[in-house]
């Protein structure tokens, strides 16, 4: 487990740039916390790593966004308004997982289709102070 104290949106792209460094095709990555808790500025940064920071827009009502870098395929789920994994399944959404890297945010929700193997990414929110934020990385084996 390894854990970052973020003190602003700037310091979680910064460590998405750097983690999205360690990342492999086929990896999958769980963005789980509160509304507003940094998912989205994560992946921001994350795919910034890529050469991609201008091409995010939020996948909440198409459920997944596919962006592109050379034959680099990254995958961006928001499964928040999904009842349960039954409809990830309807949609094909584990067929994406071996094509390229998929970040998910929300994925308790689908907790059961996830592989047996991914990272998890937890963001809580210090009610204190406003932009601060823990980011807890997890490797989950089922």
């Amino acid at each position: 487990m390894e854990r970052f104290i973020s003190n602003s949106e700037n310091d979680t792209k910064k460590f998405a740039k750097e983690f999205a460094k360690k990342i492999n095709i086929g990896d999958v990555i769980v963005l789980t916390g509160d509304l507003g808790s940094g998912k989205t500025k994560f992946t921001e940064g994350f795919l910034s790593y890529f050469g991609l920071e201008n091409e995010i827009s939020s996948p909440t009502f198409t459920i997944v966004n596919e962006y592109k870098n050379n034959d680099i395929s990254i995958f961006h789920f928001d499964v928040y308004r999904l009842e349960n994994e039954d409809e990830f399944y309807a949609i094909g959404g584990d067929e994406y997982f071996e094509k390229g890297i998929s970040l998910i945010e929300w994925g308790e929700i689908i907790k059961n289709a996830l592989p047996n193997k991914y990272i998890e990414i937890s963001f809580k929110r210090d009610l204190d102070k406003e932009n601060k934020r823990e980011i807890i990385i997890e490797e989950i084996e089922k």
